[in-house]
């Protein structure tokens, strides 16, 4: 009796205070059922309950469909209440943070595919469209490059997502392994497939396209008996007896074994490429390496570049000889330059810099010539080919370009998504696109002319760590007479976004 006397003053007391202030309103629970039972938490007030001290701070605190982050809760914006995290081991009540937004983010995901399977027609501009261009075009208001630049981004915004068949004349080999690293070569015949193995391993492929037409979606992929149980860092296309004879790969030392980089000819693999003959195999012994670079340039012939733990490689295959350049930070991207054999690093610590391959190892660092800085880990960077701009992405999320003439920072690419991962760049300049696949696992597609976001395509799988896309483009899949559109590996399936 004095419980259930002390409960009814105590909630009388509460309607009182409730009519005369509405800021503290709140819902109370049975604090002795709680514990036991995920469905009766304990919530906190609605964001929007509450006179606050003036009109327009009212309306706007109405209007603001973003919730403040409190310490212990989180906001639930269909029942417009704050409700109680719980430990994430705590099996009677699995409400973590980290569950409810991937939650959140499956429901997007989701939302995202369905509109795309019904807007099959999409601008990526307003007022964008062929109809517009053409008259534009024959009027003489505009050039053939940027009349063309404007029908890939028309074409870009209507891709359409088909998955591709994938045949392998060993039947073990197509779709049983998960995708990890895919690469073209230069002429996007052909991709270099890296593939998780169950039991932790890695195995290589390559797969051919030239059975990708516009009506056949299916291609070949060629497996070889080489695998390794170390991780691959990073692979690049080498042109050592012609172009994209080989494949060079930056492998991660495990127990004892340390790490190399491995020179793969294309020819190991049965079929990949009827013209190629027997080839270099061979295996530099280094530290470990988080990027690798080929490098074009006549003056700096058969020689590749890793980029390693507070210094620089640089091998020449058929000598052996090597040139070791000191930095301060680790080197997690590379590119060679093809005009002059200048090799270009992005560092851990934010740097960019350039060597010129020419001069002899100095002490310290005064080799370095041009020197850009970001605020976080650079991740990748791409030359674009006048070799007067470079555009660089980091760990932070931005994708800035860069005049190297000047050394300033000339425009940014929003809308992309990294915290901590290594994720590649893919600049397409005769489309005038720039493509970047997210942590978040969003692709991602930008004019490279006025950094405007054409299209953001989610992935066809739920998103995870292990499950990134990796991602090709090109108006020519499967060489010169190929297909237009993005090539999409992802699990263990690939797609591919063609043009309407």
């Amino acid at each position: 009796m004095k419980r259930n006397y002390w409960r009814g003053k105590e909630k009388h007391r509460w309607s009182n205070h409730k009519q005369s202030d509405h800021h503290h309103q709140y819902r109370r629970t049975n604090h002795n059922n709680y514990a036991g039972r995920p469905e009766q938490e304990e919530t906190q007030p609605p964001v929007n309950a509450g006179p606050s001290n003036s009109e327009n701070s009212s309306s706007s605190l109405t209007q603001n469909s973003v919730a403040p982050e409190l310490p212990g809760f989180y906001y639930d914006s269909e029942k417009n209440r704050y409700f109680r995290l719980l430990p994430g081991h705590n099996n009677c009540n699995p409400l973590t943070k980290e569950s409810i937004q991937y939650k959140a983010m499956e429901c997007k995901r989701l939302r995202l595919l369905e509109e795309e399977e019904k807007q099959k027609k999409k601008t990526a501009r307003a007022g964008l469209n062929s109809s517009m261009l053409l008259h534009k075009r024959q009027l003489g208001l505009l050039s053939s490059t940027s009349y063309c630049r404007l029908v890939h981004e028309l074409k870009v915004s209507c891709m359409q997502r088909r998955k591709i068949e994938i045949h392998s004349p060993d039947s073990s080999v197509a779709g049983t392994n998960n995708f990890k690293i895919i690469v073209a070569d230069v002429a996007c015949e052909r991709i270099f497939t890296v593939n998780d193995v169950e039991h932790g391993g890695c195995k290589y492929g390559i797969i051919n396209l030239s059975g990708l037409g516009k009506e056949s979606l299916t291609v070949e992929m060629y497996d070889n008996l080489y695998f390794t149980n170390r991780k691959v860092n990073s692979v690049c296309w080498a042109s050592l007896t012609h172009p994209d004879s080989h494949v060079l790969l930056c492998l991660m030392g495990i127990a004892e074994t340390p790490g190399c980089a491995s020179l793969l000819p294309a020819s190991l693999f049965s079929n990949s490429n009827p013209g190629d003959g027997p080839g270099m195999l061979c295996s530099f012994k280094i530290s470990t390496a988080w990027s690798c670079a080929w490098c074009l340039n006549p003056q700096a012939d058969n020689c590749f570049s890793t980029g390693l733990t507070r210094r620089v490689l640089v091998t020449n295959v058929v000598t052996g000889h090597r040139q070791t350049f000191g930095t301060s930070s680790d080197v997690l991207a590379q590119q060679f330059a093809t005009q002059t054999p200048v090799l270009y690093n992005g560092c851990r610590s934010g740097e960019i810099f350039s060597i010129d391959v020419r001069q002899r190892n100095r002490k310290g660092q005064s080799w370095k010539a041009i020197r850009l800085f970001h605020d976080s880990a650079v991740t990748s960077i791409r030359l674009l080919q006048a070799e007067h701009y470079l555009i660089a992405a980091d760990m932070a999320g931005k994708i800035k370009l860069w005049d190297l003439r000047t050394a300033k920072c000339v425009k940014q690419y929003k809308g992309h998504h990294n915290e901590y991962a290594v994720l590649p760049l893919h600049v397409n300049e005769e489309e005038g696109l720039l493509t970047a696949v997210g942590q978040d696992c969003y692709t991602r597609i930008w004019s490279l002319q006025d950094a405007h976001l054409l299209r953001t395509i989610p992935s066809p799988h739920p998103s995870s760590k292990d499950a990134i896309p990796s991602v090709v483009f090109s108006s020519r899949l499967g060489g010169s007479q190929g297909v237009p559109g993005l090539l999409m590996a992802v699990k263990q399936d690939l797609y591919h976004f063609s043009y309407n």
